[in-house]
């Protein structure tokens, strides 16, 4: 038979060891709590499930890729897998009878990787190919002045040709090497003649009016760069007015305004709309058959390296906004 202080002693074992029960789930709670804090806030994917497969606990990163869950492998540790236009890591690891996923996307480091092996192969080719072009203009040159007088436009077209491949070997260059620039005071209208000399270079059917600047004003900045910078939104004005199937005839216009220490260039074009936005500033992607994609990611750079920016026009008249400070 249990005394009275026998039984006193139990009771108090008791709420003793429900404190204890008590205390230990709090510290059980607080530390799932953190545990689902730390695996949401991770920026990859985490699955943990339990040996059924079931899952025991993931993150919101997760949950939105469940479909992608449903195509991993359980038996590999680490491997690579395209999913909806994007590129993951899959790493997988078993602890203490659970199964650990997770998946990182990797798309802009795998697009990263592509674009310097891209670059590198671009470059060297155009160090190869400088050298054979080089000879070719200079013989295009001195043939000019020696052939008859109803030959002469098919060597323009020759040179025309010509300038063009030396301004992809450019781009290509600057961009496997990156934008440098050198400085100095210039006056628009020593940007505006070089615009209009490259546009005669430049081969197009249609009849085309250009409207620029008139008047002169001073900026600082790289007179190559600026050329280019310029020249490629013009090339492109062009190319898109002679895809215009409905009209023979187009303008390129050139806006200018100054707005708080800085240039503002608004160049507007008739030409057909533009297919893919998301495409523009992209290198080697390109919305036109003829084109290489990294003219807007080198005026975009140039603009850059100038303290200035390039956007997209999003209202009115269809072009875009360079400013340079």
């Amino acid at each position: 038979m249990i005394s009275a202080d026998e039984l006193k002693a139990l009771i108090d074992q008791t709420y003793k060891v429900e404190e204890e029960y008590v205390a230990l789930r709090q510290s059980y709670d607080h530390l799932q709590s953190t545990i689902e804090q730390v695996v949401e806030f991770l920026p990859n994917a985490i699955w943990i499930l339990e040996e059924d497969g079931s899952i025991f606990l993931q993150n919101s990163k997760a949950k939105e890729l469940g479909s992608l869950f449903e195509t991993l492998y359980w038996d590999e540790q680490d491997y690579e897998v395209s999913f909806q236009e994007r590129s993951y890591l899959i790493k997988s690891a078993l602890h203490n009878g659970k199964q650990l996923f997770s998946a990182t996307d990797i798309t802009e480091q795998k697009r990263k990787e592509n674009l310097a092996t891209m670059g590198q192969m671009a470059a060297h080719l155009s160090h190869e190919i400088r050298n054979p072009i080089g000879s070719i203009a200079l013989l295009a040159s001195t043939l000019m002045k020696r052939v008859i007088e109803e030959n002469k436009p098919i060597v323009g077209e020759i040179q025309k040709s010509l300038y063009r491949i030396e301004r992809i070997i450019k781009a290509t260059l600057m961009f496997s090497k990156g934008v440098s620039t050198q400085k100095s005071t210039l006056k628009w209208s020593v940007i505006r003649n070089d615009l209009k000399n490259a546009i005669g270079y430049y081969s197009y059917a249609k009849e085309i009016d250009f409207v620029f600047p008139e008047d002169d004003f001073e900026l600082e900045g790289d007179l190559d760069l600026l050329g280019m910078l310029f020249t490629n939104f013009i090339f492109n004005a062009i190319d898109a007015i002679e895809l215009d199937d409905d009209h023979e005839e187009g303008n390129v216009e050139i806006v200018y305004t100054f707005e708080e220490d800085f240039h503002r260039f608004a160049i507007y074009d008739s030409g057909i709309a533009i297919v893919n936005e998301k495409m523009l500033f992209e290198a080697f992607r390109s919305t036109k058959e003829k084109g290489n994609g990294l003219g807007l990611v080198l005026a975009k750079n140039i603009a850059n390296a100038h303290g200035g920016t390039v956007e997209l026009c999003k209202s009115g008249r269809k072009g875009f906004i360079i400013t340079l400070r």
